[in-house]
Order: structure tokens, then sequence, then C-alpha cells
């Protein structure tokens, strides 16, 4: 019993390695992409494509390789995916061309949607004691928002002393260390009764997706809308096909039932929202310490790296709180808090008040733990054991559609309010500052002192509708009882087990 517990131990720190690396992976190219961009000769479009092509891949497949795990077996799929992931980052490292790299990128992608959803589903079979898969949850969700705040930080270590594929070089020794190493320390686990893969499914769930992100992605840097408008439109109606399939098939793709419980749904919902206010706060205060405060890449990096440990505080110390607070409570309290934090942007003003800026996202940050920890729990505690990587590609899916959402939602009412402020004079705050670099000192000082101000004005109403956002999503939280779907139960002759009680059982002491 104690081998098969340290056995446990030791795949749980295992399958940190890919959910830290592909959390690395999305952010650190943010500070690399100048660097490769200037040296491949990468233009606006292919830099686009270069950022993009990863997420997107991610974003479209994530879905069918949480149903391939279940059906083929979760640590098969999870070495292949790192293989995969290994083989290629090098290959990543050493393009010689744009093109190339977009490519490569997307390969990566196609294997890094393998990681994530397998990593999740095995946890639920590794942790048999329903306070140990807590605590295994809680660590999974802390590695993954560390990965995303730490992923600048090195990059920007990389850079100072290597060239930019050094980026790409750092994910392979963790990869192979996993693709060599699990099938020793981690179980297999496949469904007894998965069908048949749908390749109609597959295609629509891509197609659908991706259209999606990629048309949300758009609305932050098209200059006509026409263009995100078709793409949105598209994904819609091609995810209105995939969900009819879904429905009429005895085996689908993806289980829609999940959503008949009231709980898990609220969960997704407060997932993508907070993925929504997250990801567009993180845009202002990121560009606010550059073009406003004048930080350099790696500064700005460590000064926005609380907000990602911060998350990662949160969820570790989740578990706790249920102590005291049943989860739902838990999680609601911690959306209250988290509703603070954006409130203290709103009181930023100038330089003297970066104390109160790092404050404020850590505080947003930091209360968000609980919905992550615990909610992923819920999330898999509703379903049963083979159904639990199609429950966590729903869970990755809700978190990265609200990241892109919250990217170009507020992304968009933060530069229509820029303009507002600087009455049509003034299209971004990055354009201001290239113009006022081309003026004499007497002319660009009014320029920039106006668009420097806009854009802080533009903070405070992200502030302020993101402190919304966390306050309607506890309330919702808070309201929501839970109930009984046909996801809760392994068969459907089995009485359906509450969900709130499985997760109380879940995290409780």
């Amino acid at each position: 019993m104690k081998m098969q517990v340290n056995r446990a131990k030791w795949g749980l720190a295992l399958l940190m390695l890919p959910t830290l690396i592909v959390a690395m992976d999305m952010t650190a190219l943010l500070l690399a992409l100048p660097h490769l961009a200037a040296d491949l000769g990468a233009d606006n479009v292919q830099q686009l494509w270069i950022s993009d092509s990863y997420g997107l891949m991610v974003a479209g497949l994530v879905i069918t390789m949480g149903t391939l795990g279940d059906r083929i077996g979760r640590r098969r799929l999870l070495v292949i995916g790192a293989s995969g992931f290994a083989v290629l980052s090098v290959v990543a490292a050493f393009a010689t061309n744009p093109l190339m790299l977009i490519v490569v990128r997307a390969l990566l992608g196609v294997f890094g949607a393998t990681l994530a959803p397998s990593t999740l589903a095995l946890i639920t079979n590794m942790f048999h004691d329903a306070r140990e898969r807590g605590r295994a949850i809680a660590t999974w969700a802390t590695c993954q928002f560390a990965g995303g705040a730490l992923g600048p930080v090195l990059a920007g270590f990389l850079l100072q002393r290597f060239w930019w594929g050094s980026v790409f070089l750092a994910a392979v020794p963790p990869m192979v260390l996993l693709a060599v190493a699990g099938p020793f320390l981690l179980p297999e686990y496949k469904s007894d009764r998965a069908g048949r893969l749908d390749p109609t499914s597959v295609v629509l769930s891509l197609a659908a997706v991706m259209p999606i992100v990629y048309g949300i992605k758009q609305l932050t840097v098209a200059h006509t809308v026409v263009v995100p408008v078709v793409a949105l439109t598209v994904g819609a109606a091609v995810g209105t096909a995939f969900v009819r399939r879904q429905l009429r098939m005895p085996a689908p793709l993806l289980d829609l039932g999940l959503l008949r419980n009231r709980s898990f749904s609220a969960v997704l919902i407060a997932l993508v929202f907070a993925g929504i206010a997250m990801a567009g706060t993180g845009l202002l205060v990121t560009q606010y310490l550059q073009g406003v405060l004048g930080r350099s890449s790696i500064a700005s990096a460590l000064l926005l790296a609380p907000m990602g440990l911060g998350v990662a505080g949160g969820t570790m110390f989740a578990p706790q709180l249920t102590r005291r607070l049943t989860p739902p409570s838990a999680i609601a309290a911690g959306l209250a808090l988290s509703a603070v934090g954006p409130l203290l942007l709103t009181l930023v003003h100038d330089r003297g008040d970066l104390p109160l800026l790092i404050i404020g996202i850590t505080v947003l940050a930091l209360g968000t733990g609980p919905l992550f920890a615990l909610g992923t729990g819920l999330v898999m505690s509703s379903v049963a054991p083979e159904r639990a990587g199609s429950a966590a590609s729903m869970s990755e899916t809700g978190n990265y559609l609200g990241g892109s959402l919250g990217f170009a939602l507020l992304g968009a009412t933060a530069a229509a309010v820029y303009r507002g402020a600087t009455h049509g004079t003034s299209d971004s705050l990055a354009g201001a500052l290239a113009a006022g670099g081309r003026l004499p000192a007497a002319q660009a000082e009014p320029l920039l002192h106006t668009a420097r101000a806009a854009f802080t004005t533009s903070l405070h109403v992200i502030g302020l509708v993101s402190a919304l956002i966390f306050a309607g999503m506890a309330v919702l939280v808070a309201v929501t009882r839970p109930g009984r779907g046909a996801g809760e139960a392994a068969d459907a002759g089995e009485q359906a087990v509450d969900s709130e009680e499985r997760l109380e059982a879940l995290v409780g002491s």
C-alpha cells in the first residue's frame, strides 16, 4: 500500500511537468516574439500566426484529445503527446523561416492538446482517496497558473543569455522525462464503453472552435469587422451542426449531457467569465506598465508575476477553506474577493500608485483560486471515471475560450474608451508613443500626456467591468443549487449522486 502511495505521489510530480510547460509555452513566446521576428524576418501577419497557430490548434483539438484518451488510453496519449512535443520543440528552435515556424507551432498545438485533459483525467485514476484527489487537483491548478506567470520571466532570463530558440528548447528535458518515466509511474486507463472515434465529429469540433477563437482574436487587431464576423458566423454554424450530431449519437465525442448538472454548468460559466476578466485585466495592466510607466518587457513580466502566483497561492490553499465553508460558498467568497482587486485599479493614477496596482492584480488573482481548484474538482467529481477525459476537455475549452474572449472583448472595450478619451486623435497608446518618438520634445509632451491619461481611463473602465463580472459570478455560484444529471452516475441504471456532497467529500478535511 505504501509503495502504491509513493508511486502515486511520484506520478503526480511527473504529471506536473506537462502542466507547467504547456502553460509556460503559451506565455513565454510573447517575450520572444520580437527577437525571432527580427531574426526570421517575419512581418506583422506572420507574427500573428506564429503566436496564434499553437493556441488555435489546442483550442480546436482539446475536445477530441480528451475523448481520445478515454478510448485509447490516457497514459498512452500522454506519452505520445510528450514525445511529439519534445521533437517539435527542437525543430521550432532551429526554424529557418517564418512559414516553417508557423507550421511547427501548429503541430506543437496538436500534441499540446493531448497533455492537459490527459493529465487531469489521470489524476482521477491515481488518487482513490477523495481528500488526496482534491489536493492533487489543487496542485495541478497551481502548476497551471504558476507556469503562466513564470513563462515570461523564464523567457526574459533565457533571452538575455541565449538566442530565441532557447525558449522552445526549455520544454525538451521535461517532456523527455515524462515520455520515459510515464510508463513506469503512471497507471493506464481507458473506458471499456468507449466506441469508435467519429471522424465527422472531430472535423466538426475543429471547424467550429478554430474560427470562433480566430474571430475573437481578430476583433482586437483587424481594421475591419468583416473578417472576424464571418469567422464567428461560420464557427457558430458549424458548432450548431456539431451539437446536433452529438445529441443524436449513442457514444458522442463530447458528452453534452453533463451540462444538465446545474453545478457543472455554473462552474463552466464561471470559468469562462473569470478567464475573460483575468485576461482583459492582465492585457491592460501589461500595456500600462510598459506604455504608461515605461517599464521594460522583463520588468513588466516580473511586476505581473504576482497575478499568476496569486492564482497559484489561491488554488493551493483552497481545499483548506472547505473546513469552514461548503465548496460553492468558498468559490463564491473567492470570486467576491476577486471583485475587490480590479476596483483597486480604478484608484491608480500615476507612478506613485504602482504598489496599489500590484496589490489589485494580486487580490484579483488570489480570489480565483477556489474557483480553479474546487471548481475543477466539482467538474471532475460530477462524472464517472470513464468520462473524466471528456469533462476535463470541457473545462480546458472553457478556460481557453474565456482567455480569448477577454483579450478580444475587453481589449476592444478599452480601445473604444481610449479613442473616446483622445477625441479620436489617437487609435492606440502604442501609436501615440511611436508618433511621439518622431516629434520634437515640445510637441511630443502634450501628445504623450493625453495618450497616457486616456489609457489610464481605459484601465479604470476595464477594472470596473472586471469587478462587475466577478461579482456576478459570485452571485451565480452562490445561488446555484446542485441538480442531478446524467453525468453523475457510472451508468444509467445507477442512482445519481448529489454533486455538492461528492465535492465536499473530495476536498473536505
